[in-house]
């Protein structure tokens, strides 16, 4: 009912502004906009309350954490993720993903993106995974290398399958948009571990 009259109210204000000036005009309709922006939500949770949501039950949390180093070499990631498990077979999600590179009298190189992914079990023990990833590549040369430095995106297509033990999956995954000289990744296969809690 009170939406009802809110909106009433927001019609009379139209055809009353009409006679007002252009600037009076905007700041009415901001105003009546910002009014009616948050009435409705606050509305709208009085009547959910009785609703309780269990969105935060699905949603599982997870992430890989990466170093490696050697002769003058250093990598290291961190790439967080989240999945909102619709049932037992099927989850999607997103996940963010940093990485710096550095070879000490060569480069360094820093990858920063962000991934959707979809995950399907036909039974406990398998599973089935479908990830877009899109990685900002910015690599710094060495001045002694004589290269330009770069910075470009670059998008990956993984599709891979994996054995599934509770939280823990263990499988390998292939990129289907693979390019050799831009590529974030030495190869198209790639191994991985994936855990969610």
């Amino acid at each position: 009912m009170l939406l009802l009259f809110l909106y009433t109210t927001i019609l009379t204000k139209i055809y009353v502004m009409k006679k007002q000036s252009l600037f009076k005009q905007k700041s009415h309709v901001f105003i009546l906009l910002l009014i009616c922006l948050f009435t409705t939500p606050l509305f709208a949770q009085e009547s959910n309350n009785s609703q309780k949501s269990d969105f935060w039950n699905h949603v599982r949390f997870g992430g890989g954490i990466g170093l490696s180093f050697g002769n003058e070499f250093f990598s290291g990631t961190l790439a967080p993720s989240a999945i909102y498990q619709f049932n037992r077979q099927f989850a999607l999600g997103v996940g963010l993903s940093g990485t710096y590179n550095s070879q000490k009298y060569y480069y360094k190189s820093t990858v920063l993106g962000g991934s959707i992914i979809g995950l399907f079990n036909p039974i406990d023990e398998i599973q089935i995974s479908a990830e877009f990833e899109e990685n900002n590549v910015n690599i710094n040369w060495d001045n002694r290398t004589g290269f330009a430095n770069e910075n470009y995106w670059y998008p990956s297509l993984f599709l891979g399958a994996g054995y599934r033990a509770r939280n823990v999956t263990i499988g390998i995954r292939f990129d289907v948009l693979y390019d050799k000289y831009k590529s974030t990744y030495a190869d198209p296969w790639m191994p991985f571990v994936r855990v969610y809690f």
